[in-house]
């Protein structure tokens, strides 16, 4: 099945994020296409953060409502399969239930990783998040949702990563953001 992905702009003010539902939609109303970073999931059981925990349960509650497409790649089961047991029976499960389209992995997603790594954009040793980055500029996700705000949901490495997909010749921006920045709702 082929997939066509749109590469139209919307244009940007400053700190959109507070208005991203309504500039990302299409003209006929598309649902937000969002990869899930593998902190997405591991905060649906954060007991020790309970804001964050709230969060995340309210965003699963709009994509269980048909709000956003959701996606994964490799690089999500593989961190989950590094899970001590219990959380990775845990993981799983939760990750069937909202069964969110895999993304596969290739040689132009590892080339534009390694080049976030060169670039210094990401720590060398943090290639999964490098990866995540790339599989979500690859495929034209409207966003990346991650609480990993160190490496991935910051202002200063979004402008980052997408520079180097500009000049890579990927043209539709990627935001990088927490799951309660795409809400439109209060939580």
């Amino acid at each position: 099945m082929e997939r066509k992905y749109e590469t139209r702009q919307a244009i940007r003010p400053a700190f959109s994020v507070f208005i991203f539902d309504a500039i990302c939609y299409n003209d006929i109303m598309k649902r937000l296409k969002l990869y899930l970073e593998t902190s997405v999931w591991n905060f649906f059981f954060a007991d020790d953060a309970p804001e964050k925990k709230e969060i995340t349960h309210a965003f699963f509650s709009r994509v269980k409502n048909g709000s956003y497409d959701i996606y994964i790649s490799d690089v999500v089961l593989e961190e989950v399969s590094k899970a001590p047991d219990a959380k990775r029976s845990l993981l799983v499960d939760l990750i069937k239930e909202y069964s969110p389209l895999r993304l596969t992995l290739n040689e132009e997603i590892s080339e534009l990783a390694q080049k976030y790594l060169a670039e210094g954009i990401l720590p060398e040793n943090k290639i999964e998040d490098a990866l995540h980055a790339s599989a979500a500029t690859v495929y034209e996700m409207d966003a990346l949702i991650s609480w990993n705000l160190k490496h991935l949901s910051n202002f200063k490495k979004m402008e980052m990563i997408n520079g180097i997909n500009l000049k890579e010749g990927y043209l539709k921006r990627l935001e990088l953001i927490t799951p309660m920045e795409v809400s439109d709702e209060e939580i």
